[in-house]
Parts: C-alpha cells; sequence; structure tokens
C-alpha cells in the first residue's frame, strides 16, 4: 500500500469512531493539502499523508504525555512510518512553542523541524481548517482557538505566542502557490 493509503487507513482506525469531529478536521486538513501539492512539488503525498495524520496523537489510546504532536510522532515512530513524516506530526504548527509551555521541549528535540516548503504547507493547511473539516481563514481560525480554550489556557498562550510564525509559514506557502500558478 501506498504512503496516503496507508496514512488514510491509520488516522481513520485511531480517530474515526472515538474521535469523529478529529476525523472530519483531518480529513479536511488532508483535502486542503491536496490543493497545495504544487507548493511542495515531489513531496505532496507526504504532505497530504502528513495532513491526515498530524492530530492522530489526539486517540485516547496514544495518549502518553498528553502532548498530541509528541504523542503522535512517539505512536508513528512506532509502527515505521516514514521519517519524515514521523517529524512533520512532531512538529506540525509550531508544536515548539506549545512543547516549551508543557516541559516537554526535550523530548519533542527527538525529531526534527525540517522548516521548509512542506512543514509550512502542513501549517497553512491545519490553520485554515475548522474543528470540523471546513476550510477557513487564518485570523478565523486563531480566533476559533482561543474562544475555544478561553483566556490564560495554555494553548490560548500557546497560539498567541506562536501565531506570527504561523502566519509567516501560510505566507510562504501562498508565495509558493503563485510562483507555480505564474
Amino acid at each position: 500500500m501506498s504512503l496516503v493509503p496507508w496514512a488514510y487507513e491509520v488516522s481513520r482506525q485511531n480517530l474515526a469512531s472515538t474521535l469523529p469531529r478529529r476525523w472530519a478536521h483531518v480529513q479536511g486538513v488532508a483535502q486542503k493539502a491536496q490543493t497545495l501539492a504544487a507548493a511542495v512539488g515531489d513531496d505532496a503525498a507526504l504532505l497530504e499523508a502528513a495532513a491526515i495524520l498530524h492530530d492522530v496523537g489526539y486517540a485516547p489510546h496514544l495518549a502518553k504525555t498528553g502532548f498530541h504532536p509528541l504523542d503522535g510522532a512517539v505512536y508513528l515512530k512506532g509502527i515505521d512510518a516514514p521519517g519524515r513524516l514521523v517529524h512533520l506530526v512532531a512538529h506540525h504548527s509550531c508544536a515548539v512553542r506549545e512543547a516549551r509551555l508543557r516541559g516537554l521541549e526535550g523530548q519533542l528535540a527527538d525529531f526534527r523541524d525540517e522548516e521548509g516548503p512542506v512543514r509550512d504547507a502542513l501549517w497553512m493547511c491545519d490553520l485554515t481548517t475548522t474543528p470540523d473539516g471546513e476550510p477557513t481563514d487564518f485570523v478565523s481560525r486563531v480566533t476559533e482557538i482561543k474562544e475555544r480554550y478561553g483566556p490564560g489556557d495554555l494553548v490560548t498562550v500557546f497560539i498567541d505566542s506562536a501565531q506570527r510564525d504561523l502566519a509567516d509559514a501560510i505566507a510562504r506557502t501562498t508565495s509558493r502557490l503563485r510562483e507555480f500558478a505564474g
């Protein structure tokens, strides 16, 4: 089985029945990834696989630390997922900032942030998709996250601190898309 169908099956098995809203979200993120394929060239399949798997660490039976990027990456590494895929899941959506707040930066450091076009596009996919899997814009998504968690919550503090990095990744991806369309 090739990477993308395998990733969908792993995600479905871990999220569809236990976390149906999260399953809807990752499917929407994966659909967005398909639209951004030109921005990542030959890595389009990797982007889509990372998109469908980025939140697998939310699955209750996989949650070891309670920090889903790390829990997902550890799980995927344990089932011999490709290294880049594991690292992209670990570092999706500026996870290092939240890891610092949670005291998990050392554990996240076991995974490399590739800081390139695929990473940027994955961040864009996640931060322009609602929890229900519908397209949205970045500002609306950040507002939704802050309202869902409330003032002072660690996730709200994280999203405030990461907002510039996330916006920059989205801008870089948008620029790459324009280059390929032009």
